[in-house]
């Protein structure tokens, strides 16, 4: 029963602190992510990026100063994630949540915003619904269909007519699958075959040689970060498809740097579709990369520039309501925000609260004696598709 009470009490908090009075001249930003265990470095680049932001624009917005409060959820955590959440809000006295790096956790965290009428930045988690959770949310990263219709389609117009399909057996591979195999057939493509791997999976001989067997024009493939793509790259190589024939396209991390290192020349010729490279050629980016190197002694990625972005919506947003923190004000005022990122120009849809950007196809080349992702054609304004096929409300 006393537990019970408890639950009870911090949830009838958390509601009561959604019009609490801050310390006057402070603004406070609870930031929630993995800064332990597994996903310890993605939240690290997420952190660096807010931190970079941070020092390159100051630590004062409409004359009140920017406290981050951190706290570590330790990895895929949703209860701990939500109850770290009302702790910013019942505690700590935050004005708004930030950060979120994956998926469960966002999802669990958005109740909070929701029910305190908190504003939210999502700095990285991608699957779709997100940010239909709470009304007070908005995302700086991307959405898994967003980047996968765009090479279903890329791979329709560059000539491929049949496809065949392998994905990591979970949810954010069975959504890739879905968003490539619908642009793909709705452009006017086959799907001749699909398959799903295990999560841990890592010999891929017999899933490649099934698809070779079929003879694709494209295999796709979605595969998370980590050990795995550098072993579908080199499998790729030792089953002897044949890329002239076969065109291998991916998301992105299947040729993040360390995959690339990791397979070696294997991975030429691969395509992938990202919103996101270091390697991308604007003078923007270029100094973004520099800075980034000068101040963390590594390059930036995506969760990078996700968080250097969420903090450019916190900031020109709280500019627009003149340092007012109420949640109904600042996501009104973040509603169609537009800018010029390091990945290139962005904004927020004022219908879906979600990131509108460029999606850039990348092919595989060796540059300087190193493997990196050249851009070669992109699809501008990308919006993500799942909202835009939802009912209006």
């Amino acid at each position: 029963m006393r537990r019970a009470m408890t639950g009870l009490a911090v949830t009838a908090a958390v509601l009561l602190a959604a019009t609490a009075a801050q310390a006057q001249g402070t603004i406070k930003i609870g930031v929630v992510m993995s800064f332990s265990g597994q996903f310890a470095d993605p939240g690290a680049q997420i952190d660096n990026g807010i931190k970079l932001y941070m020092k390159e624009h100051g630590d004062t917005v409409a004359g009140k100063k920017i406290e981050i409060i951190r706290k570590d959820n330790g990895g895929v955590a949703p209860d701990v994630a939500k109850r770290l959440s009302q702790e910013l809000i019942v505690r700590d006295k935050v004005d708004m949540l930030a950060g979120f790096d994956l998926t469960p956790n966002a999802l669990a965290a958005a109740d909070v915003s929701a029910q305190a009428k908190k504003f939210m930045v999502n700095m990285n988690a991608a699957t779709s619904i997100i940010t239909t959770k709470s009304p007070y949310m908005v995302r700086t990263s991307f959405t898994v269909p967003q980047v996968n219709e765009a090479l279903g389609t890329w791979a329709y117009k560059s000539g491929a007519r049949k496809a065949y399909t392998l994905v990591s057996d979970f949810s954010p591979g069975h959504d890739g699958e879905g968003a490539f195999q619908r642009a793909f057939k709705e452009a006017g493509g086959e799907i001749i075959g699909s398959a799903r791997y295990p999560v841990a999976n890592q010999d891929f001989t017999a899933f490649l040689q099934r698809a070779k067997d079929l003879n694709p024009d494209v295999l796709y493939i979605w595969v998370p970060g980590g050990p795995q793509p550098a072993a579908i790259g080199k499998a790729v190589a030792e089953r002897g498809i044949d890329l002239n024939k076969t065109k291998v396209l991916g998301q992105g991390e299947l040729t993040f740097d360390e995959a690339l290192k990791g397979m070696g020349d294997a991975g030429l010729g691969f395509i992938t579709a990202f919103h996101y490279d270091h390697n991308h050629q604007s003078p923007k980016n270029r100094k973004f990369v520099a800075d980034y190197n000068a101040e963390f002694k590594r390059n930036p990625d995506m969760f990078s520039v996700g968080g250097y972005d969420g903090m450019h919506v916190i900031y020109e947003a709280l500019k627009k309501t003149n340092g007012n923190t109420d949640g109904d004000a600042l996501i009104a005022a973040a509603k169609g925000l537009k800018w010029e990122s390091p990945r290139g120009p962005m904004s927020i849809d004022p219908e879906t609260r979600d990131v509108v950007q460029t999606v850039y196809i990348r092919r595989v080349e060796k540059v300087g004696g190193q493997l990196v992702n050249v851009e070669f054609d992109k699809q501008e304004n990308m919006k993500d598709p799942f909202k835009a096929r939802m009912p209006r409300q």
